[in-house]
């Protein structure tokens, strides 16, 4: 399939026209252990030729260094992409976390950063990746509702907020789309956010499709992989979860496609107003992902998969539980 004949999906009702699906630059900022930056670059670009124009990243993904890295692969591609940029996240030199601020003056501080090292003078879509408790969202929408009629940003997204928030910031300033956390096995959007979203006409962008790699049966680094952290990846929870990979690779594997494919294609086939967020960090990785445009399922074939891994089945949150308190979108 190609970018011809793929029907782009619009990001809410004011949004732009992107790709069906978009791709997530963090994994190519070392969180998942050793990078290639080369390959990285590849890998953009591989993605950008087969049609994907929007690319998502953070200011805080390597500390500037996954916005640099997109910066020199769109060096004079400018205007092929959509950007798509969060912020907010307050980290120490080792890392560590240390909050969050999305006080008005400290959106315009993180974008004059992101646009310098981005190299360019607009982004695209503008975020905050978290509530900022302690701040109204009406305040961090309103600042970067100004920095949109200032013409640095053209439209305002939202990540891993709950339908209040969702209410409260849309009543500001048009919301072009949500980035949330949705696959197989983490489907809690389904319930009380997605409808909103349809409500008021705001897109998905939705990332872990594959569940940080967990459905694809992906090996944990040897050092420098946060996701030996998460729930999901320890203890007996990797054991029992691995046994729900198994039956996807079965599933998979009778429609004669792999279970990355499969778990993208899911999430295509759910709601026509989301855009899966697939972190690949190589080419070969892209290619397979992509190939979920290709597959199609029946009522019942959905039915199937679901039933076969159902959400309630995984072990362990996606989250810590003190990242799962502080989250809204769970609230």
């Amino acid at each position: 399939m190609t970018a011809t004949t793929t029907q782009q999906r619009k990001l809410g009702l004011t949004g732009p026209e992107v790709f069906p699906i978009a791709l997530g630059c963090m994994g190519m900022s070392g969180i998942y252990g050793p990078v290639d930056n080369s390959e990285s670059i590849a890998t953009i670009h591989a993605a950008l030729d087969a049609g994907v124009n929007l690319l998502d990243t953070g200011d805080f993904y390597g500390m500037g260094h996954n916005e640099m890295l997109l910066g020199g692969a769109l060096r004079f591609l400018r205007e092929e992409v959509v950007l798509s940029v969060k912020f907010g996240a307050q980290r120490a030199p080792n890392g560590a976390w240390l909050g969050f601020d999305a006080r008005p003056a400290a959106v315009k501080t993180a974008l004059a950063y992101s646009l310098k090292r981005l190299g360019v003078d607009y982004i695209d879509i503008y975020r905050p990746s978290r509530l900022d408790s302690t701040v109204p969202i009406e305040e961090t929408v309103g600042a970067i509702a100004e920095m949109v009629k200032a013409g640095y940003v053209r439209w305002i997204g939202l990540s891993e907020v709950g339908p209040e928030t969702i209410r409260r910031a849309a009543a500001v300033h048009p919301i072009v789309d949500l980035q949330i956390e949705y696959s197989l096995v983490s489907r809690t959007p389904e319930a009380r956010i997605f409808p909103v979203l349809a409500e008021l006409g705001i897109g998905a962008t939705t990332y872990g499709a594959l569940s940080r790699g967990l459905l694809s049966g992906s090996q944990l680094a040897a050092a420098g992989d946060f996701r030996a952290s998460l729930p999901r990846f320890t203890g007996d929870n990797l054991g029992r979860n691995r046994q729900l990979v198994d039956k996807l690779k079965e599933i998979a594997h009778g429609k004669g496609i792999t279970p990355v494919q499969l778990a993208v294609a899911w999430v295509l086939a759910k709601r026509s107003f989301i855009v899966p967020v697939v972190g690949a960090r190589t080419r070969a990785q892209l290619a397979e992902s992509l190939g979920a445009l290709s597959v199609e399922f029946a009522a019942d074939e959905l039915a199937a998969i679901e039933a076969a891994v159902p959400a309630e089945a995984v072990a362990g949150t996606r989250y810590d539980a003190a990242q799962m308190r502080a989250l809204d979108s769970e609230k």
